[in-house]
């Protein structure tokens, strides 16, 4: 990224020629093979003849000389491209005649001589199938005849060889007929079918064999290592064609999920009823469908689902299908974790349960422990059988067995068993395994007891950057070895993790999901059926990244300048740099026509660029380059364009170079390049940049001015699309020649990409910006630069770099210079990469806190201040938002340092940073200035408090109230005083809470100091008492205390109930009863129509509004409000066709309006009106019918021979009518009975010398044409000298009648409205709410006539009619 001085290497240097020494053997010997590949005599003899490239125009005057120069070197070249061909014929020719010469010679006894004609392709000896050890070599090789001579092709499974591939992987070689394909250190994924293809004109022959590679016992590998599969023993016939496409790679599952391993494929042809044949493997095992795997084939796709993972699942998988020339398979390892434990600390389960049959009633059961990485070790197992056909499992042993099997006896003859394991420690029990299958054949037991001793030296190696590779010894003493467990840490962690859950066979293993960039150290345990081994000793630190291999080719060779004699090259560096850095460059040479390449200097470029040296003049050259690292020197690049050996004398400066991206984000990038070699005729002054989509050929300018340095920041790209760049100098002549057009760059951040960050040392004060690195590699360093030049020696930053993090650091405060842009690079990663911008603001906050640190004050949460605590203490504190345990304070009042001594008490708590002082008796000496002073470390600070005048007094008065406070609650004490609480009946509860309480606490109510005798005692035990105070009026107004006290003290709560007090209540009763209120009612009376609104409580007290027709409604002669405790209610007297219309009633509680309304109009007035009407005749006759006033007595007893008198007082207007009766027959004056009626108001009925014969039932009917009443009484009569009969409980008669009519409503609600009998009409949602107390009248009517519920003028039939009995027709008296 950052522009460096280059130095231009020329043909002549001499240094590094040590460096070309070392690695000129292994660039040979990797270069020879692939010389001979491309450098083919047959392919050289059809060479065509070069052709002069074509270059950019010159200027007008040199137009005509190059014209004349390339026609002379154009017809010179023909002429020697042509001898050159007529020279091979010749020999050529020459070769042939002294074959046939000899020929001739060998057959001159033959009088016929055979002239050779044409034939086609054919093979003498054709290949042969071969089967090899993995690692070694193997040759195949054939017999081809054939006139002309047959061009032979090599193809494995139909795919074309191609050495360049895989260099050092094939070697094909062609000597005198005989055809050879050498393939190196076989591996099993060399195995297949290899076929030779000859041609020539007249046809083609194909031979083809099968090479089948076997790997030893013991000698397996992982993922991308041979397969374990094991090999075929011979071809299976197949007649489709399968290319496996996208393949599954390496798995991560835990137990219980579902993991599906899928491969696409192509097959040819595609029958949907014949799909290809599929065999899956998991290590050296073929699967089957079963309850655990699931496999299906078709649609072009291979897959195999494990519907509930287990760690038995854990291995290599490899897919084999069938295909027409053989097999096409892929392997990938599936790494299965330990499900969640049940208990943290738990171990995982078992793995690999088998049950083997001994006998008849016994079952050996085995199986694997699970690896213990941080868990505690095992200390046993429970073993766990089933019935099959059941569900339930039985726990076979009481106490965990520490071998990995046990002997199940006592089972029953004939039955099926599975079982599962779980394993024991100290933490908990792990879950079950996967339980067994059914029972096997016996296995034999060993003798050797015993843990595996443990495994030898464990050594890691690269293999890819996210896995390596990990071989160890086997163990001394294996005792029936299992297999071995592999964990890994990171270097540093001391934490270990597993990176198998299923033991492994092998002493080879590929640990994979390890993060690149990082160090690791692996270690080893083995596993029998005792358990684990020690652990190996752990193997040397790896650092994670790609294995080392020979870089691939450098690309896009430029031409920067040419004198004439030397030629200036440039070139991109290798896309693959093999996992370690680039130690040189080696430039060969040729000229343009020529098929010999001589190297260009024996010591290799160390820069990519290069100055080639002693060129012939007008000579078109061309050039290739191979890179080289510590793996070895790659394959050499494509030949470049033909350059010309021209002198460059244009004024326009030549191209730039080296164009790289940095920085790239979603929607920008970083843009840099290298300055032209060739400046033309004046100083490069600046630069455009070109811009184009990839794919486009559209190209537009960047920066609408050149810029004069060598990078430019390029915003406003598409996230996600790709572009290409080109950069153009400009110097006072104009834009010279483009740069090579660069790679595609797509606009979008590397994942992880993270932004330098600007930040300040909490200890030091330095000023430092800190990157960390999305990814590095082992040979990554970073590059800091500023305006993109790169910082090597500096007085005023630092530069510290450690793993994934660097920090630049600025060794002094910096000033104005050292504003502007700081960008970092890492190298050998994939445009790693970041910039920040340092401002002047961002400066100024930076050296603000900068100072603050480096002169450091205690930081405060809270200044100094104060409260008042119980007892009357007074607290002074502080609270720092860090303090450390060396901290020092003192605290100063009025001038003079505190210390705790008695009535003061300091301290503080590192914690919460608190620092506080507290006076226990807090008085008016205490007035005046307090200050705290804090030194921690090299901080100080301090904090002041002024104390004086009204401040003071406030916390002194509260001090002394808390004082008083807390003698007051050593005794009996109210820990809430009075307060009011309304309850849902309207019932206004006076509570109190009480504390320090004992049985001999006494409690009492009083009201205006007046002790409140209550029915139910309080009881002070409880903790709090109430005071019910039901119909809450203004009558209950006053000031009520409660007082509390015992032999300890005694403690006073008093409650105004007045003013503001008494309207909260009320408004409190008023929100309860406005929401229970009822829908108004009609109701008629004698006087007028009323409506009524039925509710929980009323009182007069509430503020109730009642409207007509929105108008408010005040209380007259014609409207009277009033109400009752169940209601409230509004007539209308003498109502008029004026009073219709809509009424409301609003019952207000201080914050909320109930309202409810009634339509007093159209038919509900006409039969509200005519009710009325007929109530007011009722009362009217009710008023003034006859009746008896009083003076009749219920029974009379009197002895025989006396005189009896009934009287009593009667009135009636007109005067009523007496009629007296005896047992229902009317009486009349005679000589015994007498009967007198004196002015209209006085009736008797006198009986003279009374007899038995007159006892009986007595009754006197008063009425006049309103109607009347009558009355009963008992007579009985005894003799003399009898005793006297006991008379019942005399009474005063009660008349028979109808009760009162309704008197006119007064005014004061105080006076209880009588009850009317007459029906009521009320509105369309008449009912009120069932919590209303008041009986709910009967819905209205239709017409005025009263409802059966509703009482009646007249009597109830429970009274006897006051009429005479039936007899009597009339209730009028009878006519004499």
């Amino acid at each position: 990224m950052p522009a460096r001085a280059i130095t231009l290497y020329s043909q002549e240097q001499i240094h590094h020629q040590s460096s070309k020494h070392v690695v000129q053997q292994s660039r040979k010997s990797s270069s020879q093979t692939v010389k001979k590949e491309q450098i083919q005599a047959t392919e050289a003899m059809a060479e065509p003849a070069y052709t002069v490239p074509t270059f950019r125009e010159r200027a007008p005057e040199g137009i005509q000389e190059y014209q004349r120069m390339a026609a002379h070197f154009g017809r010179g070249l023909v002429q020697l491209q042509q001898e050159l061909h007529r020279m091979k014929e010749a020999t050529h020719e020459q070769v042939e005649n002294i074959e046939i010469t000899r020929q001739v010679k060998g057959i001159s006894a033959r009088k016929e001589i055979h002239v050779e004609v044409p034939k086609p392709s054919d093979f003498l000896v054709s290949l042969r199938s071969h089967t090899v050890w993995e690692k070694t070599p193997v040759k195949l090789f054939c017999t081809v005849s054939g006139h002309p001579n047959p061009i032979v092709k090599w193809y494995k499974n139909d795919v074309a060889i191609d050495p360049l591939s895989a260099p050092g992987k094939f070697k094909i070689e062609s000597k005198y007929g005989v055809h050879s394909l050498i393939i190196s250190r076989c591996a099993v994924s060399d195995s297949g079918v290899y076929s030779a293809v000859a041609t020539n004109p007249q046809g083609k022959a194909t031979s083809k064999a099968t090479v089948c590679v076997r790997r030893p016992l013991g000698g397996g590998e992982l993922s991308h290592l041979p397969g374990q599969v094991p090999l075929l023993s011979g071809i299976h016939s197949s007649k489709l064609e399968v290319t496996l496409l996208d393949n599954f790679g390496v798995t991560f599952g835990t137990e219980g999920e579902s993991v599906s391993l899928v491969s696409a494929m192509v097959v040819v042809p595609d029958l949907p009823n014949l799909p290809p044949e599929a065999m899956w493997y998991r290590d050296d095992t073929l699967l089957k469908p079963s309850r655990w795997v699931e496999m299906s084939v078709g649609g072009g796709l291979a897959k195999l689902t494990l519907p509930q993972l287990n760690k038995d699942d854990e291995g290599l998988y490899t897919l084999r299908i069938w295909t027409k020339d053989g097999t096409a398979e892929h392997s990938a390892y599936l790494f299965v974790k330990d499900a969640a434990p049940t208990v943290a600390g738990a171990p995982g389960a078992p793995m690999d349960v088998t049950a083997s049959d001994a006998s008849a009633d016994y079952v050996l059961v085995s199986w694997k422990p699970p690896n213990t990485t941080n868990e505690a070790p095992i200390t046993g197992y429970y073993v766990d059988r089933r019935k099959s056909g059941t569900k339930d499992w039985v726990q076979c042993n009481d106490s965990p067995v520490k071998l990995c099997k046990l002997p199940i006896h006592g089972l029953t003859e004939g039955a099926s068993y599975h079982f599962r394991v779980r394993a024991v420690n100290n933490a908990g029990i792990s879950l079950p395994s996967r339980m067994s299958t059914g029972v096997t054949a016996a296995a034999a037991e060993s003798d050797v007891e015993g843990v595996p001793s443990a495994p030898g030296q464990v050594v890691a190696s690269r293999n890819t950057k996210t896995s390596a590779f990990v071989q160890w010894g086997p163990p001394k003493h294996p005792n029936n070895l299992m297999g071995y467990y592999v964990d890994a840490s990171v270097v540093g962690s001391k934490v270990w993790f597993p990176c198998n859950h299923r033991p492994y066979k092998h002493t080879r293993f590929v640990a994979h999901g390890l993060v690149q960039g990082d160090t690791y150290v692996f270690r080893v345990q083995a596993v029998n059926i005792y358990g684990l081994s020690e652990e190996s000793q752990e193997s040397a630190p790896l650092f994670i990244d790609a294995a080392l291999t020979a870089p691939s080719a450098p690309y896009g060779i430029t031409l920067l300048n040419c004198n004439g004699s030397s030629m200036t090259l440039a070139w991109k560096r290798p896309k693959l740099t093999g996992g370690t850095k680039i130690t040189s460059y080696y430039l060969d040479k040729r000229e343009a026509g020529s098929l010999n390449w001589r190297e260009v200097s024996p010591s290799p470029a160390i820069h990519r660029i290069f100055t080639v040296e002693n060129l012939t003049g007008g000579v078109f050259y061309e050039f290739k380059i191979q890179a080289a690292n510590l793996a070895g020197v790659g394959v050499p690049s494509e030949p470049s364009k033909a350059f010309a050996c021209e002198a460059w004398t244009m004024s326009e400066p030549g191209p730039a170079y080296d164009l790289s991206f940095w920085e790239v984000r979603d929607n920008s990038l970083l843009l840099q390049w290298r300055a032209p070699v060739y400046t033309g005729g004046s100083p490069v002054t600046g630069y455009f940049v070109d811009m184009a989509k990839k794919g486009s050929s559209d190209f537009v300018t960047v920066n609408a001015e050149p810029v004069g340095h060598c990078y430019l920041k390029v915003t406003g790209l598409e996230a996600g699309a790709s572009y290409v760049f080109k950069v153009r100098a400009v110097n006072a002549n104009g834009a010279g020649r483009a740069s090579d057009v660069s790679d595609p760059v797509c606009a979008k951040a590397l994942p992880g990409t993270k932004e330098i960050v600007c930040g300040v040392d909490e200890e030091t004060g330095d000023i430092f910006l800190n990157f960390e690195a999305c990814e590095t590699s082992e040979t990554s360093s970073f590059i800091w630069s500023k305006s993109y030049k790169e910082i090597t020696e500096s007085n005023r930053v630092s530069i510290t770099s450690s793993g994934r993090h660097s920090k630049l650091t600025f060794k002094v405060n910096p000033e104005k210079e050292d504003l502007g842009t700081y960008s970092v690079a890492v190298t050998d990663t994939n445009g790693v990469s970041a910039s920040y911008t340092v401002n002047e603001e961002e400066l100024k906050k930076m050296l603000e806190l900068s100072y603050n640190i480096r002169h450091p004050i205690v930081p405060l949460k809270t200044e100094l201040n104060y409260e008042i605590l119980e007892k009357g203490h007074v607290r002074f504190w502080v609270q720092a938002l860090k303090l450390s345990s060396s901290v020092n304070y003192r605290f100063i009042v009025n001038d003079k340092a505190i210390s705790s001594a008695e009535g003061y008490k300091i301290s503080h708590d590192v914690n919460t940073g608190i620092i506080q002082m507290t006076i226990e008796h807090f008085t008016k000496a205490n007035e005046g200035t307090y200050t705290l002073q804090i030194h921690d470390g090299k901080a100080k600070s301090q904090s002041s408090l002024v104390l004086v005048g009204d401040v003071f007094k406030t916390a002194l008065k509260e001090a002394e109230f808390q004082r008083k406070e807390h003698i007051r609650k050593q005794g009996p004490h109210f820990s809430e005083y009075l307060s009011f609480h309304v309850t849902d009946d309207c019932t206004v509860m006076l509570i109190c809470k009480l504390a320090n309480v004992k049985k001999e606490t006494t409690f009492t109510w009083f009201k205006d100091d007046e002790e409140i005798t209550v029915d139910v005692p309080p009881n002070p035990m409880s903790g709090s008492c109430a005071l019910p105070i039901p119909m809450f009026s203004r009558k209950d107004q006053g000031t009520y205390k409660a007082t509390l006290g015992d032999d300890r003290g005694k403690d006073t709560s008093v409650y105004d109930i007045s003013g503001k007090v008494f309207d909260d209540i009320i408004n409190g009763i008023a929100s309860i009863a406005g929401s229970s209120a009822s829908d108004l009612v009609l109701q008629c009376t004698p006087e007028g129509i009323r409506l009524q609104c039925y509710m929980k409580y009323y009182t007069e007290e509430m503020k109730t509004s009642w409207f007509h027709k929105e108008s408010k409604i005040s209380s007259s002669e014609r409207m009277r409000i009033g109400g009752t405790s169940e209601m409230a209610w509004m007539q209308i007297c003498e109502p008029t066709d004026k009073e219709k219309g809509h009424y409301t009633i609003e019952i207000h509680d201080g914050k909320t309006a109930h309202s409810r309304t009634f339509d007093l109009s159209g038919q509900a007035y006409s039969d509200a009106y005519a009710e009325f009407q007929r109530l007011k005749a009722a009362a009217f006759a009710e008023k003034n019918r006859g009746r008896v006033v009083g003076g009749l007595p219920d029974v009379v007893t009197i002895m025989e021979k006396k005189t009896l008198s009934l009287t009593c007082t009667v009135w009636g207007d007109p005067s009523p009518e007496v009629t007296w009766f005896k047992n229902e027959q009317e009486v009349l004056s005679a000589d015994r009975y007498k009967i007198t009626f004196e002015g209209g108001k006085f009736a008797s009925l006198t009986i003279n010398t009374v007899t038995v014969e007159d006892s009986g039932k007595y009754s006197i009917n008063v009425r006049n044409k309103y109607g009347g009443e009558f009355v009963e009484i008992t007579v009985s009569v005894y003799k003399h000298g009898e005793d006297i009969p006991e008379p019942k409980l005399g009474q005063m008669s009660k008349p028979t009648a109808t009760p009162k009519p309704a008197t006119s409503a007064p005014q004061s609600a105080k006076t209880p409205t009588p009850q009317t009998l007459t029906p009521s009409i009320k509105s369309p949602t008449p009912t009120p709410p069932p919590s209303v107390k008041t009986p709910t009248p009967t819905p209205a009517p239709k017409s005025p006539t009263p409802p059966r519920s509703v009482q009646s003028p007249t009597p109830p039939r429970s009274v006897r009619s006051p009429t005479p009995p039936r007899s009597m027709r009339s209730p009028t008296p009878t006519k004499k």
